[in-house]
């Protein structure tokens, strides 16, 4: 089946449910968690765009501190010292806010991290099906911690070790095969609700 993106315009917030939003964040971020493959980089740049706010990819940001790629610190250092530097460089860009900031799969497991978050940001989940993840992941050979074992296999142990923490977050976005712009409508729509209403 051909999807056409341009078939159906998705309805965004309008100029005053941003504003809302933007004054509910005053100096605080959006925090997109999840797995790798669930989109937080590629949904998080529309809902950046769509808010009119930076938007921060705490890996690429962990690469540029390092003057290493992720595989690259995963494979010289481990994975216990790329969590501590994933820590450092998530709390300094936490401090920047108000952004849209996509961190990595693991950064939200760290109890620091995700107390750090609480205090400084609004987590969105984007949460996807394991089929949709590694139709995605499948794309790209830069999953370190897909390197050992069947792929499929610990995507699971992943999603089984992972899911139960990710649903600590605020709101819970279903990321699925469908217009981008679609699920930043939605993640948007949820976002105006979490406004305190005036009485």
């Amino acid at each position: 089946m051909i999807r056409f993106g341009f078939s159906r315009r998705v309805k965004g917030p309008n100029r005053q449910e941003v504003a809302g939003v933007l004054e509910m964040l005053g100096t605080n971020s959006i925090v997109l968690v999840g797995l790798m493959g669930c989109g937080k980089s590629a949904i998080g740049r529309r809902l950046a765009a769509c808010l009119k706010l930076p938007f921060v990819d705490a890996d690429d940001e962990i690469e540029k501190a390092a003057g290493k790629t992720i595989s690259e610190i995963f494979e010289d250092h481990g994975e216990v010292e790329f969590r501590e530097g994933e820590r450092k460089v998530i709390a300094r860009l936490l401090a920047g806010g108000p952004q849209v900031l996509a961190t990595g799969g693991g950064a939200y497991m760290d109890a620091e991290t995700r107390a750090r978050i609480a205090e400084k940001g609004i987590s969105v989940w984007l949460k996807a099906d394991l089929s949709v993840l590694m139709r995605r992941v499948s794309r790209r050979d830069n999953r370190p911690l897909l390197k050992t074992g069947k792929p499929s296999a610990v995507m699971a142990r992943l999603m089984e070790e992972r899911y139960p923490t990710y649903a600590k977050a605020d709101i819970v976005a279903e990321s699925r095969d469908v217009p981008h712009e679609q699920i930043v409508s939605e993640i948007a729509a949820m976002l105006i609700d979490l406004r305190p209403r005036s009485v």
